[in-house]
């Protein structure tokens, strides 16, 4: 008897690739798939006239047509320049100031109450009197994202400062190292990650502040789009602003997670 003649069996890895291709896919896209469906779901629902709630394609043809125009990509331009300039200006300020009051406890309890007093008060309940002070130009709606990046991220910056464990130091000084050098080779990396902790919650709270910054007579930006088609009873367009301020906040937090995981490369990460 011959012996058996043997097929080579197909690989398995080109399957295993593309199998890892469809879930990267389906992660990605199953969200948004959802918020769809979901999106339709309550519009078809009864519990709302359907006429109360644009479907996804006519909020996607507004934003084209509001594209084409050239006015929605100033607007954009705009609030996200707000943004940017409060959130650098008030986490620039607020990593010291977090540092300060994380690292010396007695610092800390004479001003918590104060930084907590101040982080409650809602920006938009500053507004008449940041108008006052600074009128309404552009400085008066820095201000008033400065004022909420700043609060929301000194409480993150000085809550990790105060969690840093002691033993690094002590270990430190028994190898002989000076005041400065710990400082600047222990101390600050221990405490870059909580400053970029401390950016990305200032971004988050920026964003969210964005329309009640943009009420102080802003003629572009996004929260000025909803407002003035708040007026008008203009739903697609209100439901384009609030899509088009959440997918630019999630750009920039995508953008600054990579930064920061190339920044703590360095970092010991345990899943």
């Amino acid at each position: 008897m011959g012996a058996e003649s043997s097929t080579p069996r197909p690989s398995s890895r080109p399957l295993g690739r593309s199998g890892a291709i469809v879930r990267r896919i389906a992660h990605f896209l199953g969200p948004w798939a959802l918020i769809l469906a979901l999106w339709y779901g309550v519009r078809y629902s009864g519990f709302f006239e359907a006429s109360l709630i644009p479907s996804p394609v006519q909020v996607a043809s507004r934003l084209w047509e509001m594209l084409i125009g050239g006015q929605l990509a100033l607007d954009m331009y705009m609030s996200t320049q707000r943004v940017f300039l409060g959130v650098v200006l008030g986490t620039a300020c607020a990593v010291p100031v977090g540092f300060l009051l994380g690292w010396y406890k007695g610092l800390r309890s004479f001003m918590d109450p104060l930084i907590n007093f101040f982080r409650a008060l809602p920006p938009i309940a500053l507004i008449p009197l940041v108008i006052v002070y600074f009128g309404i130009g552009e400085s008066a709606k820095v201000i008033i994202l400065f004022y909420a990046a700043f609060f929301a991220s000194v409480i993150v910056m000085y809550e990790g400062i105060s969690q840093i464990s002691p033993l690094y130091i002590r270990v430190a000084q028994t190898l002989g190292a000076s005041d400065a050098e710990i400082f600047r080779k222990v101390i600050i990396p221990l405490a870059i990650p909580h400053a970029l902790t401390a950016l990305r919650v200032a971004l988050g709270v920026a964003w969210a502040t964005l329309v009640a910054a943009e009420l102080v007579a802003a003629q572009q930006g996004l929260g000025a789009v909803i407002q003035d088609a708040s007026a008008y009873f203009q739903l697609d367009t209100i439901y384009m602003g609030i899509i088009c301020i959440g997918f630019i906040a999630l750009a920039m937090d995508v953008a600054l997670r990579r930064l920061t995981r190339r920044a703590l490369v360095w970092q010991e990460r345990n899943d």
